[in-house]
């Protein structure tokens, strides 16, 4: 047992699994139980693991101090879902155990194991077993007593995930909704795929490890939207990784050079920072990069031709001109964040006084960063989040680690809760006391929604098809049929009580405002003694959000 894992090689596993994961991340959403068209379990943990991979990229030595620190800090910022969440948190206590070593033996990975489960059951407030963390557990369970009868690494890998496939296959006993779907959990998978990526790297196997396209490149985000304009790219100095926007030409071409040699530049220059831009023939080549490392693309560019309009400019610097300019002298006390999907439901927030919305939500959580982002975009000590969606809770928990505001995460789950939320907040009072009459005010609000199975599936005693409009009351499917406008009101009637006095509709970019109009009739005339209001909401996939109030 002489194989150990070094920095370079721990690495390569965690490329390795980003990869193996990203090509199967499809077939994970597809395990998400519940029928609606934003499974994103695959999605999520793929860009969690996609923000390590960047994280390593700008890692420029093997040091295992250095590389697990980047490993453990690209989770923290790309973690987004509940699924990417948990797993940040697996990979803090894996590496959490091997910064201080030179090398990791079986022990080593088989303690790490135990930490990692141990600081992923520590992030959820109620753990609930039949999920990913049932897996992870029984793999650490198990770890160290393999780990003394293994006879190599290979040995000890194989026969961990062995551990981890038995205890996914036993999920649906756990939860009778995976049961009943005829499904294991979808994180529980993901993780599995993960480890198998780093076991292709143990075993020698470097298929998993092509070149990231530069497309694919994590820190792209979520649109975060202020007044309908694009935030400023950069929010603090922090946040320039690369500081010196740098572009030339490169001329008078050298016979010797190729069209491999301008596409061997171009992957040059993705290692030395972002934004590349290589384009050209063997006339002109344009470059565009933004570096921290100017010479050296200079130089690489001089083995093709001459260089011609060199322009360097110091964006850390410009950055600071802007500050001075925009950044107010005073924080104000309280601001708000706030997370949704639909241009019409961005404008209503940002008519309640919110200072900034991140476009996400459904089938696109937005990252620890992204609300880490936002947040520090907000001239404000304390900043309220509200990540109406239950999916973004744990995401915006930990913005708070990398924020230099205060931020304070409301658990609205839903738009409606959102917006009750935003009503109820007020500058002028203290920060518990707003959380007080948020907690006060969601809890009186019944939220609804409707949309259509993306699959052939029965659930809650309904027998569906791909295509069926369902209405839903929080996870619970209330109503299905044919006409949008008919389950709507069909689930407002199952959600309704003798308590409620207004019914609010949001409708989304699939519904016509005739049609949305012709639903308010319709309610006005069942309930003559509500108020009845409806938005444009905007909202994708989401015919229909519902409050009742």
């Amino acid at each position: 047992m002489d194989k150990v894992i070094t920095g370079a090689m721990l690495r390569k596993m965690v490329v390795s699994g980003a990869n193996y994961l990203e090509e199967n991340k499809e077939y994970v959403n597809s395990l998400n139980v519940f029928p609606v068209p934003d499974g994103d379990t695959g999605t999520n943990m793929s860009l969690t693991m996609k923000s390590s991979v960047k994280e390593l990229n700008m890692c420029t030595n093997n040091d295992m101090e250095a590389v697990c620190d980047a490993i453990s800090k690209g989770a923290l910022k790309g973690a987004r879902g509940n699924s990417g969440v948990i797993l940040s948190q697996i990979l803090k206590g894996l590496t959490t155990s091997f910064i201080h070593l030179k090398e990791i033996k079986v022990m080593d990975f088989a303690n790490a194991l135990i930490e990692g489960a141990n600081v992923a059951y520590k992030a959820v407030t109620k753990p609930k077993e039949g999920t990913i963390l049932t897996v992870i557990r029984a793999m650490a369970d198990a770890s160290v007593k393999i780990a003394k009868k293994a006879d190599s690494l290979e040995d000890f890998f194989k026969q961990v995930l062995d551990i981890g496939e038995e205890a996914l296959s036993m999920t649906p006993e756990l939860l009778p909704v995976l049961k009943k779907a005829g499904v294991v959990d979808a994180g529980g998978r993901g993780l599995l795929i993960i480890m198998n990526g780093f076991l292709k790297i143990v075993c020698g196997d470097e298929s998993e490890l092509k070149l990231q396209a530069d497309s694919d490149r994590v820190g792209d985000g979520n649109v975060q939207m202020n007044g309908g304009n694009e935030l400023v790219d950069y929010n603090s100095l922090a946040d320039i990784e690369f500081a010196y926007c740098t572009e030339f030409f490169v001329i008078n071409i050298n016979k010797k050079t190729t069209i491999a040699d301008i596409d061997k530049l171009r992957e040059t220059l993705m290692t030395l920072g972002d934004s590349v831009i290589c384009i050209g023939d063997l006339n002109l080549i344009k470059v565009h990069v933004h570096t921290n490392q100017p010479g050296v693309a200079l130089t690489h560019a001089l083995k093709l031709g001459e260089l011609n309009g060199v322009k360097i400019e110091n964006m850390l610097e410009q950055f600071r001109a802007l500050k001075v300019q925009q950044e107010p002298t005073e924080l104000k006390k309280i601001g708000v964040v706030s997370v949704c999907a639909g241009e019409g439901l961005a404008n209503l927030f940002k008519d309640l006084n919110v200072d900034y919305v991140i476009e996400g939500g459904q089938t696109m959580n937005p990252s620890a960063e992204d609300i880490a982002k936002a947040a520090d975009s907000v001239y404000a000590e304390n900043v309220f989040v509200l990540p109406n969606n239950s999916n973004i809770i744990l995401a915006a928990e930990l913005a708070n680690d990398l924020s230099k505001r205060n931020i304070h995460v409301l658990p609205t789950k839903s738009v409606p809760q959102g917006i009750s939320a935003a009503i109820r907040i007020d500058p002028e009072l203290s920060v518990e006391e707003n959380k007080q009459n948020v907690e006060e005010g969601i809890a009186g609000v019944i939220s609804g929604s409707v949309t259509y199975a993306v699959k052939t599936t029965s659930m809650d005693g309904f027998k569906l098809k791909e295509g069926d409009i369902i209405g839903l009351g929080g996870k619970s499917i209330l109503t299905k049929g044919n006409n949008v406008n008919k389950v709507t009101e069909d689930t407002i009637e199952k959600l309704i009580n003798d308590e409620i006095s207004t019914i609010s509709l949001f409708y989304g970019a699939d519904v016509s405002p005739v049609d949305a109009g012709a639903l308010v009739d319709t309610l006005k005339n069942k309930y003559p003694d509500l108020e009845i209001d409806c938005h444009q909401g905007d909202q994708p996939l989401y015919y229909y959000l519902i409050s009742l109030e």
